[in-house]
């Protein structure tokens, strides 16, 4: 039995596209809040905080909706097409807006940027779970892992070209001196990527041909399904321990994003106070932990199958924990960085890829094939739970207790993930 390495890749293409976007929009949407219609940052922290809260909504609902549809053209392609199109027709409104504004600012045309930002995260969210759900639904359940570490290099790919576009588009050279940078050009790249993405996802990804193949080899290949049918409904039903697990998990999933997500959001805030470290050197820190996750993508793929989704997430948690409270130690013998610490940010990337790549498909594991949508849904409702609230809180203590408690708080978060993922029984890959 071989991963379908091809149909995978073009899967993948969805995530590609769905990661360029969010790249972008977490760059440049912050520096049209406060620098052209001038809010201050809580305000425009509030507005960047919509896209999880809504998620917490959004992906379940739409997750289950496209489990209960079907179309000609599959379960998840329509929400993939419809809401990729969406979105691009109001993505490009925003530097319309952006630049009419600084011409000649009104009240509507804030408000105008405001309500189409707000339908451009709705259009979002309805075909992230869709698209996401797409790979288990046509991926035999031990070759999850593998598939889920080729979706992640391809949402990675995503991020990348968007950050060389931009840095074409916007170096030094071509910003210094403007009053104004034009951030229509980006949008135009990123637009076209998605609308590409789209186009392969269409053409050449048959999704109800690829679900008979699915369907075709579990009933040659039958395996233990982790719920049960209902005697008087007929409707198949979670047992209480598979439920148990599911809720550990889950919880481990909350639990990792809040510790990682924390340095993630405040580490170059840390470095430069701190460490004294220019923001560039910082954000090489984390662009090296990034380096380390995608190097380690496949080949950790290729070790859950060997030993296992539950041992890969322990060993990833136990070294992401252990990394974070490495970094600690280390603030108190030193105030200043040493290169070193980039052996650390390599090894904290191939710790989140370990857990990331294995975590998602341990969830999907233990629904019925028809719920798949349902319980990514699920997944992306803890993790973004977690997101929503981890920059507020590790912002709380260091401002109250100190820089210092970054990592020891990360440290904490992630080895209680460590914990609750010991009481997982359900979800690891079969042989």
């Amino acid at each position: 039995m071989k991963l379908n390495k091809k149909n995978t890749i073009l899967i993948g293409f969805a995530f590609l596209s769905i990661t360029a976007f969010w790249q972008m929009y977490d760059n440049m949407v912050p520096l049209i809040l406060t620098n052209t219609f001038n809010m201050n940052k809580t305000i425009s922290g509030l507005i960047m905080a919509a896209d999880n809260i809504l998620a917490l909504f959004l992906l379940p609902l739409f997750g289950t909706l496209s489990d209960k549809s079907n179309f000609r053209m599959g379960k998840r392609k329509p929400f993939i097409l419809f809401g990729t199109i969406a979105a691009v027709v109001f993505m490009t409104g925003l530097p319309l807006l952006d630049n009419s504004y600084y011409a000649s600012p009104s009240p509507l045309k804030t408000a105008g940027f405001i309500i189409i930002l707000g339908l451009l995260l709705i259009a979002m969210g309805t075909y992230r779970s869709p698209a996401v759900a797409l790979m288990p639904d046509v991926t035999p359940r031990p070759l999850r892992s593998k598939g889920n570490a080729i979706i992640n290099l391809m949402g990675a790919i995503g991020g990348i070209v968007y950050l060389l576009a931009s840095s074409v588009l916007f170096s030094k050279k071509k910003t210094a001196g403007l009053d104004h940078v034009n951030y229509m050009p980006i949008f135009i790249v990123v637009a076209i990527i998605m609308l590409a993405s789209l186009a392969i996802l269409l053409f050449f990804v048959n999704e109800p041909k690829l679900r008979a193949k699915q369907a075709e080899y579990e009933k040659a290949h039958p395996e233990e399904e982790l719920t049960v049918e209902e005697n008087t409904t007929q409707k198949k039903v979670m047992p209480k321990s598979v439920k148990l697990s599911l809720l550990f998990l889950l919880l481990s999933v909350a639990l990792w994003y809040i510790g990682y997500n924390a340095v993630n959001t405040w580490f170059t805030t840390y470095a430069t106070n701190v460490w004294n470290m220019a923001l560039g050197d910082a954000s090489m820190c984390l662009t090296i932990a990034m380096a380390g996750a995608i190097i380690s993508y496949i080949p950790v793929g290729v070790l859950a199958g060997k030993i296992g989704r539950k041992i890969s997430i322990l060993i990833g948690a136990g070294l992401l924990a252990v990394c974070f409270f490495a970094a600690y130690i280390y603030t108190i013998f030193s105030d200043s960085f040493h290169p070193i610490l980039y052996v650390l940010f390599v090894l904290i990337g191939i710790a989140w890829a370990t857990i990331n790549v294995n975590s998602f498909p341990m969830v999907v594991e233990m629904c019925a094939g028809a719920d798949v949508g349902k319980f990514t849904g699920y997944y992306y409702t803890f993790s973004m739970a977690a997101q929503t609230i981890t920059p507020v809180l590790a912002g709380t203590l260091l401002s109250k207790v100190g820089y210092n408690s970054l990592f020891p708080y990360a440290a904490i978060f992630v080895a209680a993930s460590f914990l609750t993922m010991c009481f997982v029984k359900h979800g690891d890959s079969e042989k």
